[in-house]
């Protein structure tokens, strides 16, 4: 009953006219970015970034929130349509909802793949209000060494679950946490790491960071490739499922909803993992007639359910315990961070109105999006008829103006360029981005609590091994990495994570 009551609390907060029109923004921009192939929520976040400087915490969470699972929304149109995924977890849309429109069912699909997503976040924000509240009220009870220990399984779980070689992935979370330690020292107040450059006394900014490696480097990487998007063009008809449709995909919905509500909580997770699970799963105990690959509307329904799923429970650790689960959480602390706030435990007492607000908000997100998709969807297949050339010329520019009006200082800007040039070759030594803005994020946070731990205890290592917490995480840590290390199963994941 209390959470029914922090609900209706919530959705007090969430129903202020301002609150509405900002998480409309979020929703609309959201399906704009998942619709039109080559901008992700996390470029999208990164840019929007300075915006938020001028808003209220509420406001301004709620508002990048329903842009990241606004995304999800909207990349199964491209993903059905075109043969495009909009956003990275509609890959797996693509294999069935492509096939179904090809065979003129692209309205269906496009129908099941909305209401799919509708009931998922509507479930997933319950999990979110029934579980958060008990994980926060354990992390109360964390202290410093926990918090350490907590951080360094994180990580290591997110570079695990990372694309492309664990070594790579190892070697940008470290540059990333080298990177957050550029400044002033807390203790000492000693500036480090700055090579003469008093600019760098405050560190280098986590917007132009985000910036550089999720706006920048896309749009370069986006600029060589030149293949031509064939826009859909035939009538998509009523995008109203059948009641067979329906009840075919029903328990599918189900299914995903559930995996994607557990596998939205893990580092490293979120939508990708979730969708491409859930498919995996329906193909194997989906009931025959069995289509997949050939336009099955259970290889729709069970990803759409799933990623949208994963990206909303995926908030769960970010408000709970501080720690991002993927690439967007991160650029969502950084906003609590500008804002004063400090993620974590704390924000559901101190803070309630920003907890509750956001959670509620995101019901009436999720409405929101199932009245902009089914509608609108004439105008979406417009939209991706827009020439990419059109739109990079003003990414830049947006860019570059929100990285100098943060300070207003032209350094900003050159620390802009060059980070951008470092992304690009990194990306194109197949190094992912995302495993260096969780270093860059956690990093300081790390420092800090392993300094402050280590003070506690007069210098004493053994602190971190001694409490049952921490040591249950350094030894979780370590298994994670021993796994990995074991040719066998390191052969397995590769492939996994090639299909």
């Amino acid at each position: 009953m209390e959470t029914l009551g922090n609900l209706a609390f919530g959705l007090g907060v969430a129903l202020s006219w301002q609150n509405l029109i900002y998480c409309f923004i979020g929703c609309f921009l959201g399906t704009l970015v998942g619709v039109l192939p080559g901008i992700g929520p996390v470029a999208t976040v990164a840019m929007l970034l300075p915006f938020t400087f001028g808003l209220g915490p509420a406001p301004a969470l709620i508002m990048l929130a329903g842009i990241y699972y606004g995304a999800q929304y909207g990349g199964s149109t491209t993903a059905i349509l075109v043969n495009i995924p909009g956003e990275s977890s509609s890959v797996v849309t693509t294999l069935d909802g492509h096939q179904m429109a090809r065979k003129g069912r692209a309205g269906p699909a496009l129908g099941i793949s909305a209401i799919g997503s509708f009931i998922a976040g509507c479930i997933s924000t319950l999990v979110v209000g029934y579980f958060a509240p008990p994980l926060a009220d354990v992390a109360l009870k964390f202290g410093p060494a926990e918090y350490f220990s907590l951080m360094v399984f994180g990580l290591i779980a997110a570079v695990v679950l990372a694309r492309g070689s664990v070594i790579k992935a190892i070697a940008m979370v470290c540059f990333g946490i080298l990177l957050g330690l550029v400044g002033t020292d807390v203790n000492s107040g000693s500036i480090r790491f700055a090579f003469g450059a008093p600019e760098l006394a405050d560190g280098i900014g986590f917007v132009a960071l985000a910036m550089a490696f999720f706006g920048i480097t896309d749009v370069v990487m986006n600029l060589e490739h030149t293949d031509k998007t064939d826009v859909y063009k035939e009538r998509i008809g009523s995008v109203l499922p059948s009641l067979d449709d329906i009840k075919t995909s029903f328990w599918s919905i189900m299914r995903g909803t559930g995996l994607g509500s557990i596998l939205g909580i893990l580092p490293g997770g979120g939508a990708l993992l979730a969708s491409f699970a859930a498919y995996m799963f329906e193909k194997k105990i989906a009931k025959p007639p069995r289509h997949f690959g050939e336009g099955d509307i259970r290889g729709v329904a069970a990803p759409e359910s799933a990623n949208n799923a994963g990206a909303q429970t995926s908030f769960i650790p970010m408000l709970t315990l501080g720690i991002p689960s993927n690439p967007t959480m991160a650029l969502m602390i950084g906003a609590l961070m500008i804002q004063g706030i400090q993620p974590g435990p704390q924000v559901m007492t101190e803070r309630p109105e920003l907890f509750w607000g956001l959670v509620a908000s995101m019901w009436i997100g999720n409405l929101m999006l199932l009245v902009l998709n089914l509608p609108l969807i004439g105008l979406w297949v417009k939209l991706l008829a827009v020439p990419y050339r059109l739109l990079f010329p003003a990414i830049f520019v947006f860019c570059c103006i929100g990285v100098y009006t943060v300070d207003n200082k032209i350094f900003d800007v050159y620390v802009l360029a060059a980070l951008t040039a470092v992304g690009y070759i990194l990306i194109k030594l197949d190094c992912e981005p995302a495993p260096l803005i969780l270093g860059f994020i956690l990093g300081p946070m790390m420092e800090e609590q392993m300094r402050r731990a280590m003070m506690i205890n007069f210098g004493d290592v053994s602190v971190f091994f001694t409490r049952p917490l921490s040591a249950a995480f350094l030894i979780g840590a370590a298994v994670l990495m021993l796994i990995i290390a074991l040719p066998a199963l390191r052969a397995k994941r590769d492939v996994a994570m090639q299909e």
